[in-house]
């Protein structure tokens, strides 16, 4: 058992070796509401869905799994949890390249700046649909900003000579840095106007 176990931590630190060089860094997270539901563990990258069933199973995946797994909503990645997972590695070398820092943090600081803390509901007075702002659960802030980083990197990536990993690295720092030529910080910055102008 323990020597199976082993194996497992010891291919997972072949797979993100920037990871492993980092893990006994602190990494602050500064959304206190994020806190419970951001794991910074290694990631077991293939839980198998284990969690799908349960309350709040999602935040007990590893946040890199769940960003691996993001990566395949879309017709390129569909199914294709290998590829996906390269491409997210790449992009976490080539972030720890740029910045010299710990990419995780970088990772955790997209997150953070791309999730909305406000939407909109439609409520149905009679015929009429009244759109009402409302705050966002904390575990699906961070289902919207992992999806709208994906989504930003992936659109990117279409009739572009940069490659899928230098999209997603350039995402996720853009958005890690609150710029506003981010697709997930575009986004949010809508959704955010958007129930702002429904209070």
């Amino acid at each position: 058992m323990n020597k199976e176990k082993s194996n497992k931590y010891e291919t997972l630190i072949y797979l993100f070796p920037v990871l492993e060089k980092y893990k006994n860094e602190e990494i602050k997270i500064e959304d206190k509401g994020l806190v419970r539901y951001i794991n910074l563990d290694m990631p077991t990258l293939y839980t198998g869905g284990v969690f799908s069933k349960k309350k709040f199973g999602k935040s007990k995946m590893s946040l890199i799994e769940r960003l691996i797994n993001n990566m395949m909503r879309t017709e390129d990645f569909t199914g294709k949890k290998t590829k996906a997972l390269k491409v997210v590695k790449r992009a976490i070398e080539i972030i720890e390249k740029r910045t010299k820092k710990n990419p995780l943090q970088i990772v955790v600081n997209a997150i953070q700046n791309a999730a909305p803390r406000e939407e909109i509901i439609r409520l149905q007075f009679g015929g009429i649909a009244v759109p009402r702002a409302v705050d966002v659960a904390p575990q699906r802030r961070i289902d919207i900003a992992l999806r709208n980083i994906c989504q930003g990197a992936i659109s990117a990536s279409h009739k572009n000579k940069k490659s899928m990993e230098n999209c997603l690295a350039d995402e996720i720092l853009k958005a890690a840095n609150n710029d506003s030529s981010s697709f997930a910080i575009s986004r949010k910055d809508d959704i955010e106007r958007i129930a702002r102008s429904a209070r």
